[in-house]
């Protein structure tokens, strides 16, 4: 009995495929970052607290919750921690009896350096070998997909963003 004939391979890019690989790549550049701030004494969830609060200094728990995509009570324990380490403190802020601004001590602000320079580094090795123009059209990419999930995150019937619109943070 003969086999029927394979399918022509498709010369469009498959979507799924795509995303497929770069969820790998996420995952792959994920360990690697971590292998990297193990050599500093950090956790990826330490990295991304420090470093946030390194841009901006002050926020509240629930603020830096929302930065990190991530639930107050998920940061709590992680701030506790990090305020027993001596590496972040929480300062009153006037009027609030319930919230705290976070803020970096000096150690923790060295650490937060130490740690973006080791992804610096990471990322000098990997992603800084791309060609400029290439690396300018993949974050034009970036960009214009992660407009896209936001705009499928907000639904139908609320005001969606503009694929491609430049937009800051997450």
């Amino acid at each position: 009995m003969s086999q029927p004939p394979h399918p022509e391979p498709s010369t469009e890019p498959d979507p799924l495929r795509v995303w497929f690989r770069f969820i790998r790549l996420s995952r792959r550049v994920t360990a690697a970052v971590a292998a990297e701030l193990r050599g500093t004494g950090l956790s990826i969830p330490q990295f991304d607290v420090l470093s946030t609060l390194s841009e901006r200094e002050g926020l509240t728990q629930q603020e830096l919750a929302g930065r990190l995509y991530v639930t107050k009570g998920n940061v709590s324990g992680l701030i506790d921690r990090l305020v027993e380490a001596g590496l972040v403190e929480r300062r009153p802020i006037p009027g609030d009896r319930r919230s705290h601004a976070l803020h970096l001590t000096p150690t923790g602000a060295a650490l937060a350096a130490r740690g973006i320079d080791a992804q610096a580094a990471y990322v000098a090795r990997t992603l800084g070998q791309i060609d400029p123009s290439e690396l300018e059209t993949f974050e034009a990419l970036v960009l214009k997909w992660r407009a896209l999930a936001r705009a499928d995150a907000e639904g139908p019937g609320k005001q969606k963003q503009t694929p491609g619109a430049p937009v800051e943070e997450g």
